[in-house]
Formats: structure tokens, C-alpha cells, sequence
């Protein structure tokens, strides 16, 4: 467990086909269910301090007390995401760990020297308490750091994606979520 942020609690990775992606983590792995959001635009969002509009797919499921993210770039908007792929890569991209105390932990990393390279707001709201940032990794080349607030409904969609894994027999596997409005 990091002592600046908590457990881990999320794996991204970001995908070329996120329905092979999906099929893999049901079938061979025996990971679900998986909640799907077909197409999200995180709100507000900069990559290295510009405005940015990728269009995302993204598949939620929990494997323990981890959740798994996979995440499908539908457009060619700069992200972090789309450079991972350019770069060659498909895989995990980054680690998540959630807050309620955002602000606090945003200045205490930035204090620690970890620069902000892509910023936004998802959720079903796009509010304030669902705020996220990934740190730039060029300091350590690899996996990402992901701060992403968890106080409002996102993370009452969490809890939600865990409490289905629970107790999960096979069955419906894939689950719409909400899919946020632009």
C-alpha cells in the first residue's frame, strides 16, 4: 500500500478492442460482471494544460478488492491514453488510487514532484467531487498514477460495480452503464 496515497485500487488498461479486451477477462480470467459505457467524454479535460475531447469506451468489473478498467480510445484527440498506444503498447496503463480529500492529495503530490499531465471530470455528473488526474510518468518510464475522486456518484457507480462482483455466478455478463452526456 503506497503511504501517500492508499491501496491501490484500480488497473487501467487501455485497449485497441475493448470487446476482445472483455472477452478475455470473463472467459480466461472469469472476471465480471462488466459494466460498459459506450461512449464518454470526460468533461473539462487537458492533456499537458490544453483542451482535449477523447471520445472513450470504457468496461468496469472488480476482481477482489481491485477494479479493472479497460478502456477503448474511439478518436485521435491527445490523451495519455492514445499515446500509450502510438507508443506501441496495449496493456496496463495505470494504477488508480481513490480519494475523498482530492485537493489535499493532488497538493501533496505535486509537492512530492509528480506534474499533472491530463486532467478532467468524469462520472455520470462530470461534478466537482469527480474529478481525476493522471500524473506524467517520465520521471519513472511505465505505469501511471491515477488520483480520481470518488466522494460523489462515481463512486456510488463503483460500489456498485464491486457489490455486483460479489457474489457473481456468470450470468449477464456485460452491463450498460450510464453513459454520460457531453
Amino acid at each position: 500500500m503506497s503511504r501517500f496515497f492508499g491501496p491501490t485500487r484500480q488497473i487501467g488498461y487501455v485497449v485497441r478492442d475493448i470487446d476482445r479486451a472483455i472477452d478475455y477477462w470473463l472467459n480466461v480470467m472469469g472476471c465480471g460482471p462488466f459494466f460498459r459505457i459506450p461512449s464518454m467524454f470526460i468533461r473539462n479535460f487537458e492533456y499537458r494544460g490544453r483542451p482535449s475531447e477523447p471520445n472513450l469506451t470504457i468496461a468496469l468489473c472488480q476482481n477482489g478488492p481491485i477494479q479493472i478498467e479497460l478502456i477503448q480510445q474511439n478518436n485521435d484527440a491527445p490523451s495519455s491514453w492514445k499515446d500509450f498506444l502510438d507508443q506501441g503498447h496495449e496493456g496496463a496503463q495505470h494504477l488508480a488510487y481513490w480519494t475523498e480529500t482530492f485537493d489535499a492529495d493532488l497538493a501533496a503530490a505535486q509537492a512530492r514532484g509528480l506534474v499533472v499531465e491530463q486532467y478532467g471530470q468524469s462520472g455520470t455528473q462530470g461534478g466537482k467531487n469527480e474529478r481525476l488526474v493522471y500524473f506524467a510518468s517520465q520521471d519513472h518510464p511505465g505505469t501511471m498514477i491515477e488520483l480520481s475522486e470518488v466522494s460523489g456518484p462515481k463512486g456510488g457507480f463503483f460500489r456498485m460495480v464491486a457489490e455486483a462482483a460479489r457474489d457473481w455466478d456468470g450470468s449477464d455478463p456485460i452491463r450498460p452503464a450510464p453513459s454520460p452526456q457531453r
